[in-house]
């Protein structure tokens, strides 16, 4: 019944933006920390970015500080990664992870989306 979702994705020049989106539906009783991680052919999958649900704790990777940011809408149950200055070992698969509830009584569960790709290249 919980979905996630990302978007925004795509092949973008060295030194190119892009703001990827994830957006969380179903039925909903609280999103929690949301955060983005990545994945490379052959690599680990890696913590990129997390939120706090207030939005007033951040965390990034080193290798992205300063160049990315996270935001969340949740009016919208949305969180955003802006990505500037990309570099070209950013390629990877870019994952939504939602902690959330589906109702006030249950437990905390982990929810991750399908993926979108973002390529790096000249």
């Amino acid at each position: 019944q919980v979905q996630v979702v990302e978007s925004g994705g795509g092949l973008v020049q060295p030194g190119g933006s892009l703001r990827l989106s994830c957006a969380v539906s179903g039925s909903i009783f609280g999103v929690y920390l949301m955060a983005w991680y990545r994945q490379a052919p052959g690599n680990q999958r890696e913590l990129v970015a997390s939120i706090t649900r207030a939005g007033d704790k951040t965390n990034y990777a080193d290798s992205v500080k300063g160049r990315f940011t996270i935001s969340r809408d949740n009016a919208k149950n949305t969180v955003y990664l802006q990505m500037n200055n990309l570099k070209p070992e950013d390629s990877a698969v870019y994952y939504c992870n939602a902690d959330l509830k589906e109702s006030m009584l249950s437990t905390f569960q982990e929810y991750w989306g399908q993926g979108t790709q973002v390529t790096v290249s000249s």
